[in-house]
């Protein structure tokens, strides 16, 4: 390149001299800024739309078209039950007055003796006998009435002696002196990670927004697992019969006590769902 076109040549020219410009290198490189602009106003140019579609459509969306959204699931009323302390002992008994003292006569049974041994003594009529005790001395007192009203005994060996009767091991208790309890972090997250299904499917349904409770009764059994449960109340769409579901799939409890003993009885668990418009 001549000397006085250098300064006035653009880098381009410069670097392909002597080169061939028609590969397509030198092209390339030439258009190179005006590819650059023209697709950074295409892009900018769709960014633009899809705003524009976005806010008109949210704009002229109708009131039908909004969604509920679940929110949440409330576990109402559960609280650790905390065993209650021992009743106090029973007060001892207060102490028997001491018996009255009984009319006695004195009887020595017969013995054999020579005659320069005995002591004459006075020896009760037997009449007596049968109406005052027997002793080794005579003192006064009350008659025994044991012995003045008690018929002769005879005994036919025919008595027999009734045993204590047993109480029912599975009686079912409403009310014991200590309640059945359950862990109450791991009850809780069983029902609110199980119950969210539920009560999804139920917004999903046309459920209406708003607060929506379930009273569910079961039976904590001797060695703490759950049966009978059952629903006392039921919203609709799935949320009774999910709620026994959950409840019946859930951890074991600790049973409760009467009379110092393991026992089944009846528990009964409120459950809220709540479910907010967005």
């Amino acid at each position: 390149m001549e000397a006085n076109k250098i300064l006035q040549a653009d880098l381009l020219d410069l670097l392909f001299e002597d080169r061939n410009k028609e590969y397509g290198a030198y092209e390339l490189r030439t258009k190179y800024n005006k590819r650059i602009t023209l697709a950074l106003l295409i892009t900018a140019g769709l960014a633009a739309a899809i705003v524009a579609f976005s806010f008109l459509s949210k704009a002229f969306a109708s009131p039908e078209d909004a969604k509920v959204e679940v929110r949440d699931v409330v576990v109402q009323n559960i609280q650790e039950e905390t065993p209650p302390p021992p009743p106090p002992p029973p007060p001892p008994p207060p102490k028997a007055p001491p018996p009255p003292q009984l009319e006695t006569a004195k009887f020595t049974p017969p013995v054999i003796k020579k005659d320069e041994e005995v002591k004459k003594e006075e020896i009760p009529p037997i009449t007596k006998l049968e109406t005052v005790a027997v002793a080794d001395k005579s003192q006064e007192g009350v008659k025994d009435e044991g012995l003045l009203n008690a018929p002769p005994v005879v005994d036919k060996g025919t008595q027999v002696v009734q045993a204590k009767p047993v109480e029912d091991e599975n009686k079912v208790f409403e009310k014991v002196e200590i309640e059945a309890s359950v862990n109450i972090s791991q009850w809780r997250r069983h029902l609110e990670s199980q119950l969210q299904r539920y009560i999804e499917d139920a917004a999903s349904a046309g459920m209406n927004p708003g607060t929506y409770t379930v009273n569910v009764r079961f039976l904590v059994e001797k060695d703490g697992s759950i049966t009978d449960v059952r629903s006392l109340n039921d919203p609709g769409y799935g949320l009774g019969q999910g709620a026994v579901e959950v409840v019946k799939r859930g951890p074991k409890w600790s049973p409760g006590e009467q009379n110092g003993r393991k026992v089944r009885s009846y528990h009964t668990q409120p459950i809220t769902f709540v479910i907010q418009e967005q």
